[in-house]
């Protein structure tokens, strides 16, 4: 890992991967995303902050779920929103 990690990402003992590379609110309204994040609490995949409608930061405030991991081939790193940690894996 390449930074010191946080206390809600050292309490992570498997990552819940996406089922599918798509983000499960846009796909409702008909959006478009631009990446993806996936909740490492209930395994939502959502769009990033660079898409539109930025799902994945909406259901962090709403369910204050900490720590999602990138959903995007090839990336491999986990965001804490609430300690704005950035940790590689």
């Amino acid at each position: 890992m390449s930074e010191q990690p946080c206390k809600h990402i050292t309490s992570i003992t498997e990552l819940k991967l996406p089922h599918a590379h798509v983000c499960e609110e846009c796909i409702k309204t008909g959006t478009r995303w631009v990446h993806l994040r996936t909740c490492q609490t209930c395994g939502a995949t959502l769009c990033c902050d660079s898409s539109p409608q930025t799902h994945m930061t909406k259901h962090n405030q709403e369910t204050h779920h900490p720590v999602v991991i990138s959903a995007e081939p090839g990336e491999q790193w986990l965001w804490c929103y609430p300690d704005e940690n950035f940790v590689e894996y």
